[in-house]
């Protein structure tokens, strides 16, 4: 089996589109960072960003445990078959590191990954919001993300560098191997195994709003929903 390998980088500045007072609700004002473009050559990866790109909502996006959106080379011919005519690009679920060799099934929460002279470190999983259904006129997308359990992962930045495409994305710890990303959002959906979450609640390379959210369900009497 061939190395993960990041592919492709892409990065956008936050962007608005649509028009006040609009009666169509498809194109009232919204602003969004998800229209990503691909980069060419070296771009620096700072604590917080790779240069060039931003969030439009700094509530819910972008900071240190989301300064990387991640996602797998893999699902990009599944979701042309499923979606054509319609052709998605590299970037095109918002993400700025597109990786080949690498799926929610075998990234775990906690990896570290040297990529060139950048070192990574899994810090969540990614859930899409509206904005990328509204990006591709496609209400349920979001939802299909998360039922096929396609929605990519973040990365907190150890390193600062450069980094380009074609790097190696080399593994060099895995401290959590049974907190797959696949795993984590299983158990954050069906909702049906309190003492995992409990044992996510403790897990210290998980994000902290993760983490309070499995401590919360853990120590429920009743379904906790999201």
């Amino acid at each position: 089996m061939n190395a993960p390998t990041l592919l492709s980088i892409q990065v956008s500045l936050p962007k608005h589109f649509g028009v006040e007072g609009a009666s169509d609700p498809n194109n009232r004002p919204w602003s969004t960072g998800i229209f990503k473009e691909p980069v060419q050559g070296s771009i620096w990866l700072g604590e917080t960003n790779l240069i060039g790109d931003g969030q439009a909502d700094l509530t819910v996006h972008g900071g240190p445990e989301k300064a990387v959106l991640s996602y797998s080379a893999e699902h990009y011919p599944g979701w042309n078959q499923e979606l054509a005519p319609l052709k998605m690009p590299y970037g095109a679920f918002g993400e700025n590191f597109t990786i080949s060799g690498q799926t929610e099934e075998s990234v775990c929460i906690g990896d570290t990954y040297a990529i060139g002279e950048v070192c990574v470190q899994v810090s969540q999983p990614r859930l899409p919001c509206w904005k990328l259904a509204r990006k591709w006129q496609l209400k349920d997308l979001p939802t299909r993300v998360l039922k096929t359990n396609r929605g990519g992962w973040y990365f907190r930045v150890l390193t600062e560098g450069y980094v380009k495409p074609n790097l190696v994305v080399k593994l060099v710890d895995r401290p959590f191997p049974q907190w797959t990303i696949t795993r984590v959002m299983e158990i954050y959906l069906r909702r049906q195994d309190r003492d995992a979450a409990a044992e996510l609640a403790r897990c210290q390379l998980l994000e902290q709003n993760w983490r309070q959210i499995f401590y919360q369900y853990a120590a429920s009497n009743t379904n906790f929903k999201p």
